[in-house]
């Protein structure tokens, strides 16, 4: 189908307000109740005091103003009432007023089509004033997915889809020119990297396969699908500029790329840094590729290049769409054959390039960066470290606990149950039926569970697992055996539920806050001390 031409050429751009999956999967979630509503203002308002409800959006003009309202909105374990909802809605209708999408009112109407608006381009949801809201069959999985993933109870997490598999599925249909946006540019650019990285290692006589992180933005700028031109493209620039080029050559080519000379709409900083970095985490969701030389290189994970085969086979020639919905309809529906498609990688050889990569590790970050990393994950900030940015925060959290453990305790055999990539890098959390981290030693074997959770909720989703997982662990051991609990905060009810294991089940589990654990394991050599 043919398409008619668009304004300009821009670089491809994500939603900034939506940079993670557990966040898109929250704000589709607060649209389920409402499937099938036909969208109004009023719909929407309900949905937005929703979303203020359950403090998926910060009211930060109200909380300056508000001690009472910036009181609950830090403490994690309260909400706000339905007419503390109110109240914030309306303080802050006024402020959103200067906002307006084409096709909504100025205000809170045009600020959640803003919200909502990539979960839309990515098929997981569609609206439109007047119309049903819908929800597709892959926002409904990432849904439960989701919940399953930060859940104690991921036993259940066979049966579903893990989440970097549905936005793997989204992802390489992603059209820069789709129906929801205006844009000269044509290619699906996930596909594209792809191609662009098996040309370059095919066709061009160049020592290591893969994209250099300089290069990435002649990705987001490329004009058309042709990967063979745009891997001859790179092959050239590399041999005039190098591996390592400035900034601001990059920035000067992309500008040629867009056809533009306008410095004040396209910002150096957006394409040679803030694009960037949001391309490589949407690609590190799917696990198909990996960061190889300290971040510098973007390669395909070999432990998945069956999937990047197929996805290149299949959708290299691609259908175009005039049609929202028809595009929404494509993106919603799951291509089963490509989660199904698996590398075969024994067991034994993810287990080593696993425990290499911990051990690098272990080498490289001091204790001091270790406690940095730990505390920003408390705090929700993000991390600046070159690699670690682009680990989701449960992830990350597991990878930083078992370099913690193999760093100050390097007797013990420190064995994480989290996936990886063929750097070793973990790509998602340890999967279903299994602890997080499991700790052998001569005297003392220790099962370590952590999680980012901190509601009331911790209590019920975490310690019955950890409490069923434990009761395995235990089984014909002639040691002690416990567990470590660690989480940003520890619940009330949490503590209740722990002390009931034991005297149930007679397991021995210790909670510790990150910040605790982050003071205390330092001054440690032994890991039973953390608990004396």
């Amino acid at each position: 189908m043919s398409r008619s031409k668009r304004v300009e050429r821009k670089p491809l751009s994500f939603s900034t307000t939506m940079r993670n999956p557990e966040r898109i999967a929250e704000f589709v979630e607060s649209l389920i109740e409402f499937e099938g509503e036909i969208l109004t203002n009023n719909i929407i308002k309900l949905i937005v005091k929703k979303w203020i409800i359950d403090k998926l959006i910060r009211p930060d003009s109200v909380l300056k103003i508000e001690p009472e309202l910036r009181k609950i909105y830090k403490n994690k374990h309260e909400k706000y009432s339905e007419q503390q909802a109110e109240y914030i809605y309306v303080r802050t209708e006024k402020i959103t007023k200067g906002h307006k999408e084409a096709g909504f009112d100025k205000g809170w109407p045009s600020r959640f089509d803003t919200y909502m608006r990539l979960p839309m381009e990515f098929g997981f949801v569609f609206y439109k004033m007047g119309r049903p809201i819908e929800i597709s069959q892959t926002g409904k999985m990432l849904v439960r997915s989701h919940n399953i993933a930060t859940n104690a109870n991921r036993e259940k997490s066979d049966r579903a889809y893990k989440i970097s598999d549905i936005f793997l599925n989204s992802l390489v249909k992603y059209q820069t020119n789709n129906p929801f946006r205006r844009n000269l540019i044509e290619n699906a650019p996930f596909v594209l990297f792809l191609q662009t990285i098996k040309k370059l290692s095919e066709g061009f006589d160049w020592e290591k396969k893969g994209i250099y992180r300089s290069e990435i933005p002649f990705i987001i700028c490329w004009p058309d699908a042709n990967a063979y031109e745009l891997a001859e493209y790179i092959s050239n620039f590399r041999e005039i500029y190098g591996k390592m080029p400035s900034n601001e050559v990059v920035y000067e080519k992309c500008l040629e790329l867009l056809e533009s000379e306008n410095r004040k709409r396209f910002k150096l900083s957006q394409i040679t840094k803030e694009g960037v970095d949001d391309f490589i985490r949407k690609l590190r969701i799917t696990g198909l590729v990996s960061l190889r030389g300290g971040g510098r290189l973007i390669d395909i994970n070999s432990f998945e290049s069956d999937r990047a085969n197929y996805i290149i086979n299949e959708y290299s020639n691609y259908e175009l769409f005039e049609d929202e919905h028809s595009y929404y309809e494509y993106m919603g529906k799951i291509d089963s054959t490509l989660l199904e498609t698996h590398t075969i990688v024994s067991d034994s050889d993810i287990k080593d390039i696993r425990q290499k990569n911990l051990i690098k590790w272990v080498n490289e970050m001091k204790v001091d960066d270790i406690v940095k990393e730990l505390k920003s994950l408390m705090n929700r900030n993000g991390s600046t470290h070159p690699i670690l940015k682009f680990i989701s925060g449960p992830t990350r959290f597991e990878f930083l606990m078992s370099i913690a453990l193999k760093h100050q305790y390097p007797d013990l055999e420190i064995k994480p149950n989290y996936p990886v990539d063929d750097e070793g890098m973990p790509t998602f959390t340890a999967k279903g039926g299994i602890g997080d981290i499991e700790v052998y030693g001569d005297l003392v074997d220790v099962l370590v569970e952590v999680t980012l959770m901190q509601d009331k909720s911790q209590s019920t989703n975490e310690i019955p697992g950890i409490t069923r997982h434990m009761k395995e662990f235990k089984k014909n051991k002639n040691k002690e055996v416990f567990s470590l609990f660690i989480a940003p905060l520890i619940h009330e009810d949490t503590q209740y539920m722990i002390e009931f294991s034991k005297a149930r089940d007679n397991v021995d589990i210790y909670p510790f806050t990150i910040k605790d654990f982050s003071s205390k394991f330092p001054k440690t050599n032994k890991i039973k001390q953390l608990i004396e």
